[in-house]
């Protein structure tokens, strides 16, 4: 029966070639754009690579302070103090890190000057992502126990300023703001949230130490838990230390709140969620990206039910004959619909190859820097789902009203 369903489908697609060529044209155009979101967003919030371990590890990102009267606010990234001296003696975790946001740095070379990006980060950070070493190595807790003025760069950092192989940069100085730094390693291009920058060096080769005394500042924490099922149990704590953090100033600002916020949370909380409530809103962002990748494909949707109307209507006759001889209106739907079915996934397969073409495209432009983004078997698969869906939503509807035509009016032509 399947194999018949199959025969007469491709029957019908070369009959009218054009009109198929359309449909096609139309499914594929709208796969194209949700394929590519899709693998953004799964790039973003279930990264592999250097943040391999997002699963299993939480940021801190932000805090707020409020006044004791309630009329007053200041929301900024964490000191190293804070992070110190209450989330590194934090129990129950494999480690947690200390890293400052990315920061503008001009390098000198001669006469020339590259305006390049800047974290400082402890030696738990390089241990907590998993960053591809490419030659030279990583810092250790005696450079930053140390001081030592040594740096890693990125690998595209490291071309630009000493062309070659990335062997030829380490061993080589860069002088970064007035300081020199001896390059010791050189890294794969990272342009997750937590690993974008072009260099990195110790945190203690800041020119001053009072960063070790501040509870605002630049850094943010990143918490490695034992096992994901860590992660709930450890937000809890976060939030209870939180709550234990006494004000360098208490008589301008009473309590201390910030969260523990894995990427996708962290995300909704830095659009939807702010940082009012313990829950960061990410149930709603999860929501509204469904609601809208539904509403965009609801458009091409009726514009395919309207073609496939038209398409079904040429053939009344031959539906008008098949239910003569005994067809039920039910294997009649069931023929339409895997038609249908059948020319989406076809027009899902084409939009993989389509979707591969436009995220090689995104990476070689440099929309996003570094970004690397590659097509896997999870958005394989949810290209597919979606292009069953898309043929399921666009042929239900003219397959209903047409399997229900008596034949007699079908073979006179009537609807």
């Amino acid at each position: 029966m399947f194999r018949n369903y199959l025969l007469t489908a491709w029957k019908v697609f070369m009959r009218r070639k054009l009109f198929t060529l359309i449909n096609l044209l139309c499914i594929v155009l709208t796969l194209v754009v949700l394929m590519v979101i899709a693998s953004l967003l799964e790039t973003a919030f279930r990264p592999s690579g250097v943040e391999g371990r997002s699963e299993r590890f939480l940021q801190v990102f932000m805090m707020r302070m409020d006044s004791p009267k309630g009329d007053a606010r200041s929301t900024s990234p964490l000191g190293f103090k804070l992070i110190d001296k209450y989330l590194k003696p934090m129990p129950g975790v494999e480690r947690v890190a200390a890293v400052t946001m990315p920061q503008p740095v001009s390098v000198y070379q001669g006469d020339a000057v590259s305006e390049l990006q800047m974290r400082r980060a402890d030696a738990d950070y390089w241990k907590i992502l998993d960053f591809r070493l490419l030659a030279g190595r990583l810092p250790t807790s005696a450079d930053d126990a140390a001081a030592r003025h040594v740096a890693v760069l990125n690998a595209t950092t490291a071309r630009r300023l000493f062309p070659g192989t990335p062997q030829v940069a380490v061993g080589q100085r860069i002088d970064v703001g007035g300081q020199s730094f001896e390059v010791i390693g050189v890294v794969g291009d990272a342009m997750h949230l937590n690993a974008y920058a072009d260099i990195w060096a110790p945190i203690s080769t800041y020119a001053s130490s009072d960063y070790r005394s501040q509870l605002t500042g630049p850094f943010i924490a990143l918490i490695l838990a034992h096992s994901a099922a860590d992660l709930p149990r450890i937000q809890r704590e976060v939030q209870a230390i939180a709550s234990g953090v006494p004000p360098d100033d208490p008589k301008q600002w009473k309590t201390i709140r910030f969260w523990a916020d894995s990427k996708l949370d962290l995300f909704a909380r830095m659009t939807i969620g702010g940082n009012e409530d313990t829950d960061s809103g990410a149930a709603k962002l999860v929501s509204i990206i469904v609601v809208a990748m539904l509403l965009f494909m609801l458009l091409p949707a009726l514009n395919l039910v309207n073609l496939n109307t038209g398409r079904i209507l040429e053939r009344r006759a031959e539906i008008g004959v098949r239910k003569a001889f005994g067809a039920t209106s039910a294997q009649l739907a069931v023929q339409l619909v895997v038609e249908n079915v059948l020319l989406c996934l076809c027009g899902g397969l084409l939009a993989l190859g389509a979707t591969v073409l436009v995220l090689a495209w995104l990476e070689s432009a440099d929309l996003i820097p570094y970004l690397e983004v590659n097509l896997n078997l999870a958005v394989f698969g949810w290209g597919m789902l979606i292009a069953t869906v898309f043929g399921l939503v666009s042929g239900v509807l003219p397959a209903w009203k047409m399997s229900r035509l008596d034949p007699v009016h079908a073979l006179k032509g009537a609807t």
